[in-house]
């Protein structure tokens, strides 16, 4: 009889997200979104989603979204979902990524009010304006604020170069900005990041309590025992894989550079994904003909083409340190095949790949230890097997889907 009020009483709770990714999205902050309240579903909580129209990776509303209203109601299994078609810029450079924001923002305040309960509002950056929002929503409904920082969103402009130049303007611009983002975090009842980097930064910005809560892996999702060949990855040549999104973060020059080096051996490079950079670069490695791109694939066939690589490679601008972890490199190491990364020496990417023995990390851009990397892979293949083996292990032992969540449900059920 305990057992069975007990479980009322959670049926009742209910639980708000706000965020400007959601299904059917499904790569990065969306995927997550979406699985995180899938996971708190079957616990037996209710959620309603205040979101925009799907737009990302390739920056432009999806073609079956184009022709929904303004303010666009679905149900999505058991969960609400209430979307705003937000402003989407073709070429989101800083300032237009500010009226994205700005009109999510305006959009999304006359959606919360069609929340009609809450106990809990999570409210998921970027955008850092969920966090006003959420604030909202919790001061209407008496309930409590959890954030949780995907990305330094303002951090991450300065150091990819978004917001490139210098001059005072720009200069006050971003003390206004980081004076509230500070002001922003600490509206929150819990402040919540995905590595131990973001959080120490989180710590400098907020004095509200902090709880770590990385993003995961499916062990059964990604799979190297049981997948077949992907049509991209049908070559018999050595195959490195670039899968993601093509933005600022990383590090294309380089990218361009060592493509342009391997192109003596028997290998090719294969690039799937779509983002800000997408045409750029599509122009770029014209001429390479070691070199292939191709669109973005569906999630349900990402096992397939990660686990087809011999090597996957992700460049990292070097003053990239702690606003991001890419979500990329879950999928990478579980596929079992190592990886080549480069980056900051501080980067907590690089932790990981020590830790895990799972991989390369080169911290200085050196072109010629990347080339020899390469080489020995392709002429030993023992080292490849033995390296991916031990990057899927870590991985599934620190990030498996069930603990990471498992512990985040634990962590919001005392908050309620």
């Amino acid at each position: 009889m305990v057992f069975y009020a007990n479980f009322i009483f959670k049926k009742l709770n209910k639980i708000t997200l706000i965020s400007g990714y959601y299904y059917p999205e499904d790569t990065a902050v969306g995927l997550y979104n979406a699985q995180m309240i899938e996971y708190l579903e079957q616990k037996g909580y209710e959620v309603c989603v205040i979101t925009g129209f799907p737009n990302y990776p390739q920056w432009k509303i999806r073609d079956d979204y184009k022709r929904k209203r303004t303010f666009f109601f679905e149900k999505i299994n058991n969960t609400k979902v209430y979307r705003y078609k937000q402003y989407v810029p073709a070429k989101p450079i800083f300032l237009k990524r500010i009226l994205l924001i700005a009109d999510f923002t305006i959009g999304s305040f006359f959606n919360i009010f069609k929340i009609k309960e809450c106990d809990l509002v999570i409210s998921v950056v970027p955008y850092t304006s969920t966090i006003l929002l959420g604030w909202i929503l919790k001061i209407r409904k008496k309930s409590k604020l959890w954030v949780h920082i995907q990305d330094f969103e303002f951090d991450a402009a300065q150091e990819t170069g978004i917001s490139s130049g210098e001059n005072k303007t720009k200069n006050i611009i971003f003390k206004l900005l980081f004076k509230i983002e500070r002001i922003f975090l600490n509206l929150a009842d819990i402040n919540s990041s995905i590595s131990y980097k973001m959080i120490e930064k989180l710590e400098h910005k907020s004095y509200k309590e902090s709880f770590y809560f990385p993003n995961w892996i499916d062990a059964n999702k990604i799979d190297s025992t049981r997948f077949i060949q992907h049509k991209y990855m049908k070559s018999s040549k050595f195959k490195i894989l670039y899968s993601g999104n093509i933005g600022e973060k990383q590090n294309w020059d380089f990218f361009l550079f060592f493509a342009k080096k391997i192109e003596k051996y028997d290998a090719e490079v294969i690039l799937v994904g779509d983002g800000a950079k997408r045409q750029w670069l599509c122009d770029k490695i014209r001429d390479l003909k070691n070199v292939k791109y191709h669109e973005p694939i569906e999630y349900k066939d990402l096992s397939s083409l990660l686990c087809s690589a011999d090597l996957h490679i992700l460049f990292q601008k070097n003053n990239v340190i702690d606003s991001v972890m890419p979500s990329k490199l879950l999928g990478m190491m579980a596929s079992a095949k190592p990886s080549l990364i480069t980056g900051n020496i501080n980067s907590e990417v690089k932790t990981v790949i020590d830790e895990s023995q799972g991989g390369y990390y080169i911290v200085d851009n050196d072109i010629e230890k990347c080339i020899a990397i390469v080489e020995r892979l392709i002429n030993d293949k023992n080292v490849s097997l033995e390296m991916g083996l031990k990057a899927r292990k870590f991985i599934i032992d620190k990030f498996s889907s069930e603990k990471v969540l498992s512990s985040f449900e634990n962590k919001l059920s005392q908050l309620i």
